[in-house]
């Protein structure tokens, strides 16, 4: 169980996140267009997981955004942005935002997910969500990168990121 706050009080999720190192946990979640997909899916990219508690979130809408931008030029590179958000919701949101390098991944037909990542928040008002967090996934899905970010209103350690996915 990790400790995280929220707005300064301390919240708690299900477990922790992945260790750098290991292989990454399967899934299935659901894309904008209500297909179900896995890591599988993005087989030989280097992967980003935004991982956000919900994108009609100022936060999580700007680090949707920078990444995007960030991971533009980058060859072999998937960001997926994961929420608990409805597919539909998540479709709207890139597409209103000209997002073109998201791929939006809902939790919605599997909340499975927020437990097997350590992410799912556990207690407080935002009990149900995820928390905000970023692993970048070798092309073999080993953890290579690995943030819990510690405040959920904090935006996430672009640059460590990046670096971890430009020598990955």
């Amino acid at each position: 169980m990790a400790t995280i706050t929220f707005k300064g009080n301390p919240i708690h999720t299900a477990g922790n996140l992945p260790e750098k190192g290991r292989k990454a946990p399967a899934f299935k979640l659901a894309t904008g267009d209500l297909v179900d997909v896995g890591l599988d899916a993005f087989a030989g990219k280097v992967k980003i997981l935004n991982i956000v508690p919900s994108l009609d979130t100022p936060v999580c809408a700007l680090s949707a955004k920078r990444f995007n931008e960030d991971v533009a030029p980058l060859k072999d590179v998937v960001l997926l942005n994961v929420s608990a958000d409805l597919p539909f919701a998540q479709k709207r949101f890139c597409e209103s935002q000209s997002l073109s390098h998201v791929v939006s991944l809902s939790t919605f037909r599997n909340p499975g997910f927020g437990k097997d990542y350590g992410v799912l928040i556990v207690d407080s008002p935002l009990a149900g969500l995820l928390s905000r967090a970023v692993l970048v996934l070798d092309k073999h899905d080993t953890v290579a990168y690995a943030q819990q970010v510690p405040e959920i209103a904090q935006e996430p350690d672009y640059a460590a990121a990046l670096q971890t996915v430009k020598t990955t």
